[in-house]
């Protein structure tokens, strides 16, 4: 018998909660987030979207919690996004009623769940790219009418129809079949959402948004009107509350942060939008030599995809992470003088937070160096 991974966590941990300077006493490497760094983030995310007269639905596709798609909700948001089918199943059976699929479901077990995912969830919406889609989606659907999203492709071509010609085709595949109802348009730009600059993210966004009124025209044009326009992300919802076009954001990383946003000037003002709120915590293993030390987090530890952890402390200002194999990293002290010694714990920042935050089964909450609770990573491992 499979045993749950994240009774693991609670029986190493459980009898720290609460308990004063918790935190260092962790087993290492731990996914650590910061409850009340994760609370101003929430809060001053749901405020921005209210005061641009936007709705916010954020992206669980970071998270995978149903701890904070509730803390979402109850901040204002009117639902979460989920990439992937499995997620929305999960939200779903923790009470989630408001959710939107934002890729393509294509197969037909994967269809044949949709649609009772429909019947179980007062708000479902799924995105559709291609006019077969919209066919099979129609045919499978049996009881409650399926609610779909036109996905646009900002020239990434991921996934979303590729011209204003494809979107009205799709759409009157959509009218065709009183199975499907018609509810709006998303364009996501991926690429643009880590334009470190904030002058040429604002220039790219503007362009793609430009494109996106052309597409919404003609659909309109059509008989399809866009109740919805979703879109947006961390990196853009600065700008995206500027053009005016979007109806909700698909913010997701603001929770957490990591070093690709961090590096990023999302308000044009020089300074980090968001405070980071999530962490991993390790330990020195080995520090025989002056200036460097051996930590217990390594390629098995954090994503790579996006570079380097930030070292934010238990070393000197401006030291480096190096990868060292598959559990271990390098500390690397500029002045080459400081001497850790074993046991020594820091703190890192994840370079990416979404595909990091699925290595680990479970979020070790944290108020100052206590030890709150344990949270799990409800939805780990929905890749289907």
């Amino acid at each position: 018998m499979i045993g749950d991974p994240m009774l693991d966590d609670v029986r190493l941990h459980a009898h720290l909660i609460g308990k004063p300077a918790s935190r260092r006493e962790l087993n290492t490497p731990v996914l650590v987030l910061d409850r009340d760094a994760l609370g101003r983030n929430v809060q001053k995310m749901a405020a921005l979207a209210k005061r641009s007269g936007v709705a916010l639905r954020p992206h669980a596709k970071t998270h995978k919690s149903l701890a904070i798609a509730r803390m979402q909700l109850d901040a204002g948001a009117i639902g979460l996004c989920c990439t992937k089918l499995g997620e929305a199943e999960v939200l779903a059976s923790g009470g989630i009623e408001s959710i939107l699929i934002t890729s393509p479901v294509v197969s037909v077990p994967a269809i044949e769940r949709l649609v009772a995912l429909n019947e179980r969830i007062a708000d479902l919406m799924v995105c559709v790219d291609n006019p077969a889609n919209a066919v099979a989606l129609a045919a499978a659907v049996r009881g409650r009418p399926l609610k779909v999203i036109i996905d646009v492709d900002p020239g990434i071509r991921r996934t979303g129809v590729g011209s204003v010609e494809a979107a009205v085709m799709l759409l009157q595949a959509i009218h065709s079949s009183s199975n499907l109802v018609f509810k709006g348009v998303q364009m996501y730009c991926g690429i643009q959402q880590h334009i470190k600059d904030y002058k040429e993210r604002y220039a790219a966004i503007e362009d793609r948004t430009a494109y996106l009124r052309t597409i919404v025209a003609a659909l309109e044009e059509k008989g399809g009107a866009a109740a919805i326009v979703t879109g947006s992300g961390t990196g853009t919802h600065h700008i995206d509350a500027q053009l005016g076009l979007l109806t909700e954001w698909q913010v997701g990383s603001y929770v957490f942060m990591d070093r690709q946003y961090a590096e990023c000037d999302l308000a044009g003002d020089q300074q980090q939008a968001f405070e980071y709120s999530l962490f991993i915590d390790a330990r020195v293993v080995s520090a025989n030599t002056h200036g460097i030390a051996t930590i217990d987090a390594g390629y098995k530890a954090m994503a790579t995809d996006g570079g380097p952890p930030v070292v934010l402390s238990g070393a000197p200002q401006g030291s480096n992470y190096i990868f060292m194999g598959d559990e271990h990293g390098l500390i690397v002290d500029p002045t080459q003088k400081h001497c850790w010694s074993i046991g020594d714990i820091v703190h890192l920042a994840v370079p990416h937070c979404d595909p990091t935050v699925n290595l680990y089964d479970a979020y070790h909450v944290v108020s100052g160096e206590v030890l709150q609770d344990v949270w799990p990573v409800s939805a780990r491992g929905r890749s289907r």
